[in-house]
């Protein structure tokens, strides 16, 4: 059993409450516009860190992780790509792999919205966190912790978090 900390789109933006949040999860997964390899050291150094590099991501961090990320997590097929998109609208880049040989778990970030959506067609559950920085137009930062026991999904949490500039 592993609990998975989701996070994406940091643009650069340091929060301690990752750290915080993440307390409890054996592994942090970052979906991409890290934008800082300072961030995700500092991630990486708290727990084991997967990631994908985004669409403003930078070449260091283009260099250090791929842009598509696929991997296994106890029993369950794991896919991780930056621009994903969601059931019923996976995006180009990425529909075909996804068609050809789903995943159980589909990662994305990018939109800067937070979706949680099983995909009856292909099995899969998707997941983006949202948006955990500043950067964009979301209006809640947010994370996301997963549960993961041999091939079952457990305890979906998300967890929003406080923007620090309304706390001045």
């Amino acid at each position: 059993m592993k609990t998975i900390g989701i996070i994406s789109d940091t643009h650069s933006f340091w929060d301690d409450k990752y750290l915080t949040y993440f307390e409890p999860c054996d592994e942090i997964w970052h979906a991409g516009d890290i934008c800082s390899p300072f961030l995700a050291e500092r991630l990486a150094e708290f727990r084991p860190l997967r990631a994908v590099c985004g669409n403003c991501d930078g070449g260091d961090l283009r260099m250090m992780y791929p842009e598509v990320l696929r991997f296994k997590c106890e029993d369950v097929d794991v896919m991780m790509k930056h621009i994903g998109g969601y059931p019923g609208k996976y995006d180009a880049s990425i529909r075909k792999q996804i068609y050809e040989r789903p995943p159980k778990l589909f990662i994305s970030g990018h939109s800067h919205i937070l979706k949680i959506k099983y995909d009856e067609e292909l099995g899969l559950l998707h997941i983006n966190p949202g948006a955990a920085g500043l950067q964009g137009w979301q209006k809640e930062r947010t994370i996301v912790r997963l549960t993961i026991d041999g091939d079952k999904f457990k305890d979906c949490e998300v967890i929003t978090l406080a923007d620090p500039r309304k706390n001045k």
